[in-house]
C-alpha cells in the first residue's frame, strides 16, 4: 500500500509518501515562520497563499524522492479540517485533483486524527486501546483511542489550549515566533520557581484544562521578571497542569495500558520528560512520536490515510472542508469551550 498526504491545515505546507509497513518514501515540507514573524502569529491570508505557492512544487519533489507517480499511489490523503479554512481548502482541493486525474480514492483526514495516529507510524507495537493528550496550538485534550475513527474524548479545554497560551506568552516576552520553541529555549536559562503562577483547574473534580487565566497572570507579571525565569515557571505550570489533568485519565481508563503524547506542544522536551515519568510511575508504556512527527507534518496524514484505507474507509471528491471537526462528535458540551471542544 503506497498512500500519497497532503497538509495544509495551519503555516506548513507538506507532502509526504508513506506505505502500509510504515516506511516513509518522502516527506517535503515547506514553513512560514519569516512571513509571519513580524505579526507575532499566523495571519490566515498570508498562510493561504503560501500554501499556493508551496503545495504543487512538494507534491512534485515528494513523487520524486520516492521515484513514482500518481499512477503509482493507491489513495491520495488529504488534511479535510481542523484548521484555517482558507489553507484546509488548497491542500483539500489538490488532494482532489490529484484524486480525480490518477482514477484514485480520497481519503479526507481530520487533522487531529493524523495526530492521534501519528505514534503508530513509528511503534508497530502500539495497539489500542491508549490513552492520547492531543496537546498543539488549537487543542487540548484527553481521548482515550479505541481504534481507527473511534475516540471518545475525556476532557478538553474550555478556554485557550496549551499551545496557544505558549505563543501567546513568547509574544508578550518578546520571543519571537514560532513561540512554543522560543519559550522552551528561554526557560532552560531561567528559575521554574521563581514566579509564582496559578496552575487552572489542577485538583479539580471536573477532568477539563484551562490556560486563559495562566495565560492573563504572565501578562501581569511581564514587567517584574526576566523572560528567561517568567518562561521557566510559565512552562513548568503548564507542565503540572497537563500531568495532573493526565493522571485523572489515567485513573478513568484502567483499560489503556499506554500513555501517548502528540501535537506540537509534545515536541517540548520538558513535556515529555513529565509526561513519561508520570506514565511509569501508573505502570503504564510511554509513547511519542520523534520530535518532527510532533508538528504539523504529512506523514501523519499519510499514515492516517494508510490506516482508514487498510480499515475500507474513502471519501467522495464533494467532501467539504472543514474548519472545525471533533473527533468525538458526541462528547458532551463543555462550559466555554463552546466550538473549540
Amino acid at each position: 500500500m503506497l498512500i500519497l498526504g497532503l497538509e495544509s491545515s495551519c503555516d506548513e505546507t507538506a507532502a509526504a509518501l508513506v506505505t502500509g509497513d510504515r516506511q516513509v518514501l518522502a516527506h517535503r515540507l515547506a514553513g512560514q515562520e519569516a512571513a509571519h514573524a513580524p505579526y507575532g502569529g499566523v495571519v490566515p491570508e498570508i498562510a493561504a497563499r503560501a500554501h499556493v505557492e508551496a503545495l504543487a512544487p512538494l507534491v512534485e519533489a515528494a513523487l520524486a524522492d520516492a521515484n513514482v507517480t500518481p499512477a503509482d499511489v493507491d489513495a491520495v490523503a488529504a488534511t479535510a479540517g481542523p484548521g484555517l479554512i482558507g489553507g484546509v481548502m488548497v491542500g483539500l482541493v489538490t488532494g482532489k485533483a490529484l484524486a480525480h486525474a490518477a482514477d484514485k480514492p480520497l481519503i479526507a483526514v481530520n487533522h487531529l486524527e493524523g495526530h492521534a495516529l501519528s505514534p503508530r507510524l513509528c511503534d508497530p507495537d502500539l495497539a489500542f486501546p491508549y490513552l492520547l493528550l492531543l496537546v498543539s496550538g488549537g487543542h487540548c485534550q484527553l481521548l482515550l483511542v479505541e481504534g481507527v475513527g473511534r475516540y471518545r474524548r475525556l476532557a478538553t479545554t474550555i478556554d485557550d489550549a496549551a499551545g496557544e497560551a505558549f505563543d501567546k506568552t513568547a509574544k508578550l516576552l518578546g520571543l519571537g515566533f514560532p513561540g512554543g520553541p522560543a519559550v522552551e529555549r528561554a526557560a532552560a536559562a531561567g528559575n521554574p520557581q521563581a514566579v509564582a503562577l496559578p496552575r487552572p483547574l489542577k485538583g479539580a473534580a471536573e477532568p477539563h484544562f484551562s490556560f486563559a487565566g495562566l495565560k492573563s497572570a504572565v501578562a501581569r507579571a511581564v514587567d517584574q521578571y526576566s523572560p528567561e525565569d517568567l518562561s521557566a515557571s510559565f512552562q513548568q505550570a503548564v507542565i503540572d497542569c497537563l500531568v495532573d489533568r493526565t493522571a485523572r485519565a489515567l485513573a478513568a481508563a484502567p483499560q489503556a495500558e499506554t500513555l501517548v503524547v502528540a501535537g506540537g506542544v509534545a515536541a517540548n522536551t520538558a513535556v515529555r520528560t513529565a509526561l513519561r515519568s508520570l506514565a511509569e510511575a501508573h505502570g503504564r508504556r510511554f509513547v511519542a512520536p520523534p520530535l518532527w512527527l510532533c508538528t504539523d507534518n504529512a506523514a501523519m496524514i499519510a499514515w492516517a490515510g494508510a490506516e482508514r484505507f487498510a480499515a475500507g474507509l474513502t471519501d467522495p471528491l464533494d467532501t467539504a472542508a472543514r474548519p472545525r471537526w471533533p473527533l468525538d462528535p458526541a462528547a458532551e458540551a463543555v462550559r466555554g469551550a463552546g466550538v473549540k471542544a
